[in-house]
């Protein structure tokens, strides 16, 4: 998602005009790709070492804004923001395991980068889809050439930190697509009273994703971690070993179409026994909701995708060996847990630090209102697994600030009124910091398995 949704709880405004504070929070779109068959291949992650029962996982938020060509000096901006997008990556680099850190697999939740190449992908010119005007939003993402130029370059660099380091898994959020515009089915109207009244954003073609991370990218091309892949790499999966078991991590495209769930399912059953996490860019609302904004519920316009629900009932409900999903594209922060169909807990948990801008307020910089940074925020998700009853410790962290959101004094002042408004300044706190325990994960998934030669390589248990 590329802007705060905040004016959803500002109440209703008097015309279009006055929607250009908030409107940079909408966001947007869906994808019909065609999928491909799936490209995959049986392989194994590094074991784990003899006692070693605890592992941490990164998950990057959306790094749009780091890599916006406008948030550069080149453009006039007070500092360049792709400084922090590399900091933070060098920082997942220095931590893993192959550096001598606990940094075990990287999971990145989309929206690389901000802006797109064309006015209309040539599939959805060729099904009769249609522009409608939209004076905000078409000014701030039209088509450039800073897309190649600058942004998908700078991605590509910062992942480079990390390639062939780890293994690591990157999804496709709706700007990364190759195209994003208003649907003329779904225009916008004059007056705006609800989000509905926006019109809705549709989003298409992902040639300038699959160029930086198709499956037959230096990134995954010959990695025995990178499994499987769907639609040249849009889906993928991939595996690692980690405290005492051998891990499945699934990413899905965006507003992931019946095809991608199917080859997920697919996947799944082609590694049975092993706890299996998913990624995918659009999941949890900031209030920990299943729940598609008007604005981008694109299965209101392609029958053939999905809402966050629908990929829940459909995929993730249904294989008991999935246990945890992340996600970003909402700004903030939030999670939940449901039973699947077999009765296990899944977690859930949303991270998207996009819209934080104090990096910029303290460099004087002038943003668009509704417009952040994302202050170098990020998730690190410990697992402890050598206890009775394993458990995932969740800290956020700053690149930028060095410290974790418990540390930091200003945490709340800077950013619980937008976020989560409501909440006291300890409970915003607990919103970043907080551990999620896993009590029936034994029960599905086996004991750890401590020698090394005890893992089995097709299941997760010993």
């Amino acid at each position: 998602m590329f802007r705060s949704a905040s004016f959803l709880r500002a109440g209703p405004v008097a015309s279009f005009r006055l929607l250009s504070v908030s409107v940079l929070a909408l966001t947007l779109a869906a994808c019909v790709a065609t999928p491909t068959q799936p490209e995959s291949r049986q392989g194994s992650a590094a074991r784990p070492a003899i006692g070693d029962t605890s592992f941490t996982i990164a998950v990057i938020p959306d790094t749009q804004n780091y890599v916006d060509y406008t948030n550069q000096k080149a453009a006039g901006f007070a500092f360049d923001a792709s400084e922090m997008f590399l900091q933070q990556m060098q920082f997942v680099a220095d931590n893993l395991e192959s550096a001598g850190g606990d940094i075990a697999f990287v999971t990145a939740v989309g929206d690389v980068w901000q802006h797109q190449t064309l006015a209309m992908d040539p599939a959805h010119e060729a099904l009769g889809f249609k522009r409608a005007p939209n004076p905000i939003l078409d000014s701030m993402f039209a088509p450039t050439d800073k897309v190649p130029g600058f942004e998908m370059p700078m991605a590509k660099r910062g992942y480079e930190l990390i390639a062939g380091k780890t293994p690591f898994s990157v999804v496709p959020g709706n700007h990364d697509y190759d195209a994003m515009w208003t649907d003329s089915n779904h225009p916008p109207k004059a007056v705006v009273m609800s989000a509905a009244d926006v019109g809705m954003l549709h989003a298409g073609g992902l040639t300038n994703f699959k160029t930086v991370f198709s499956y037959k990218s230096d990134f995954f091309r010959g990695k025995d971690w990178y499994v499987a892949s769907n639609d040249n790499g849009a889906d993928s999966a991939q595996v690692f070993t980690a405290g005492g078991y051998r891990f499945l991590h699934i990413g899905l495209q965006f507003n992931a179409p019946d095809a991608s769930l199917a080859w997920a399912a697919s996947v799944v059953r082609q590694y049975p026994g092993l706890p299996t996490i998913l990624s995918t860019h659009d999941f949890l609302d900031n209030d920990g909701r299943r729940l598609a904004n008007p604005v981008i519920d694109q299965a209101r316009i392609h029958a053939e995708d999905n809402s966050a629900e629908e990929v829940w009932q459909k995929l993730i409900s249904q294989h008991d060996q999935i246990f945890l999903v992340l996600s970003g594209h909402h700004h903030g922060q939030s999670r939940r847990t449901d039973p699947n169909k077999f009765g296990h807990q899944v977690h859930q948990v949303l991270s998207d630090y996009q819209d934080r801008h104090q990096t910029a307020k303290d460099a004087g910089a002038r943003l668009q209102l509704g417009k952040g940074i994302g202050d170098g925020w990020m998730r690190l998700m410990t697992f402890e697994m050598g206890s009775e009853i394993p458990r995932i410790s969740v800290r956020t962290y700053s690149t930028h600030y060095k410290k974790e959101s418990a540390a930091t004094q200003e945490y709340a002042s800077w950013y619980k009124a937008v976020e989560k408004p409501k909440l006291s300044d300890a409970d915003f706190l607990a919103q970043d910091n907080f551990t999620l325990e896993l009590p029936d994960f034994k029960k599905r998934f086996g004991p750890a398995c401590l020698k090394q030669e005890s893992l089995k390589q097709a299941q997760g248990s010993c």
